[in-house]
């Protein structure tokens, strides 16, 4: 969308005109205020300079404090190398001087929404290359937060990244990190949920040897091994009271203090917070300090369930089926246009975690090919998610749960060696770190202890 302002409606009448004729969106305001309401769908903002109240060259200064990628042109009769100057100073794109001819306006401004455009394709790129995977993300839902985030990562502040669980917080907190300058220094993660207070205390602040009965030897904790970096502390509602204090005192002074050592060691990490929970709700209810909720909240990025993003309901499954079929030796995986018309218009409580679960465990059950409608059902053993306006009632003479062929392999057996696969690749992929592993899986330590043993996995696993 292009933003025209201007306290001239003949202006903007004409300036509509042509840039619809052209193809492109256009919202008008009639004041940098009015202007500043509507940056958010934004790809480029085309101002007059003499307005009333705020002028253009304020205004040019409050986009580029809010977005420095969102390119400004300043239009203004009052054309002179002063203002051409003052004005790029303050980061305008172009400057253009009325009276103007309206095809080359218009011809310049869609060459700085392609610049824009390109620059945040690089970025996406160089995140993707960073994060060893694709990011998905074409509705306006999530343009919005990955523009944000883009904006954000190159500030050197706290986050806190809120939503339903499933939705993703944890991968835009890394992607905080790869667009980042901190990029090439150490990611670390800690699931605020896994440990008891005294152990969360040791593992974010490390100990000394003794502190503890077991601690052999002094250890570094998560702070000190982000140091340079950055902290994603996931589930940062989960965090005990008592260790609370010390976090504040973390992110306040940059110092840590290790259990059971009198040192006070500075760090400097950059912490990204995530969580499903209602902070500011909980700190109303006394359960969390209000302090440290606004030392986290410095800047605070929502990501959208995804029954408000389902146009990237397609683009993700075709992702998760592309990501499993190699994870899986299946090659090609193609999903049948039926099936993906079926989980756009199915719902997800369990938001893109849920919807990947479902596509792993469609691959997993294939032999390659093309996964149908009937797969999914079957795969689901009639219970898949409800689909809004769907008739969920099976042909009789197709069965949900087929039995299995001559030979081969039960349902419940091929689910069971899919889920080891699973449970063993998140242990190698942690170095058999039990807690790191539960929290890639989704599931609490003491449920990944008993799939171990199930499976006979043994407890190699470290804390």
């Amino acid at each position: 969308m292009i933003l025209l302002v201007d306290d001239d409606p003949g202006v903007l009448f004409t300036l509509t005109e042509v840039l619809t004729e052209r193809g492109h969106r256009v919202a008008t305001a009639s004041s940098g205020k009015d202007a500043l309401a509507k940056l958010d769908d934004a790809e480029a903002v085309v101002t007059d300079l003499a307005m009333p109240g705020m002028d253009g060259l304020e205004l040019i200064g409050h986009v580029a404090s809010r977005d420095p990628t969102l390119p400004v042109l300043l239009v203004t009769a009052h054309g002179s190398e002063k203002v051409a100057v003052a004005a790029m100073k303050k980061g305008a794109y172009d400057y253009i001087a009325k009276p103007f001819d309206i095809d080359e306006v218009a011809a310049v401004i869609e060459r700085a929404v392609e610049a824009r455009r390109l620059r945040v394709d690089n970025r996406r790129l160089a995140a993707e290359q960073t994060l060893g995977r694709r990011i998905v993300g074409a509705s306006r839902p999530m343009r919005r937060l990955l523009e944000a985030t883009g904006r954000v990562a190159s500030r050197d502040v706290t986050v806190l990244v809120r939503g339903e669980s499933g939705t993703g917080q944890e991968f835009v907190a890394e992607l905080l990190h790869a667009q980042s300058a901190r990029a090439k220094k150490p990611l670390v993660r800690f699931n605020c949920a896994a440990l008891p207070a005294e152990l969360a205390d040791a593992e974010l602040f490390g100990h000394a040897r003794g502190a503890f009965t077991g601690a052999q030897g002094a250890r570094p904790g998560f702070f000190a091994q982000a140091d340079g970096g950055t902290l994603i502390l996931d589930e940062v509602g989960e965090l005990p009271a008592a260790v609370q204090a010390k976090l504040l005192r973390a992110l306040q002074e940059g110092e840590i203090q290790p259990v059971g050592s009198g040192r006070i060691d500075k760090v400097d990490v950059r912490v990204v917070a995530a969580t499903n929970r209602d902070l500011a709700a909980d700190v109303k209810a006394g359960s969390f300090r209000e302090d440290l909720y606004y030392r986290l909240a410095v800047v605070e990025l929502v990501v959208p369930p995804l029954r408000d993003r389902k146009d990237d309901i397609p683009a993700l499954a075709e992702e998760f089926a592309r990501r499993y079929g190699d994870r899986f030796g299946l090659g090609t995986v193609a999903l049948e246009p039926a099936l993906v018309d079926a989980l756009v218009r199915t719902d997800w409580p369990g938001n893109v975690r849920q919807l990947e679960n479902t596509i792993a465990r469609l691959a997993a059950l294939s032999s390659g090919g093309v996964i149908g409608l009937a797969d999914f059902r079957a795969a689901e053993g009639g219970g898949a998610p409800a689909a809004a306006g769907d008739d969920v009632a099976d042909d009789p003479a197709e069965p949900i749960d087929p039995p299995p062929a001559q030979g081969g392999p039960s349902l419940k057996e091929q689910v069971e060696a899919f889920e080891r696969g699973l449970v063993a690749r998140a242990l190698a992929t942690t170095g058999g770190n039990q807690s790191e592993a539960a929290r890639r899986l989704g599931v609490s330590r003491v449920t990944l202890i008993d799939k171990m043993k199930k499976y006979g996995l043994g407890p190699q696993g470290r804390r």
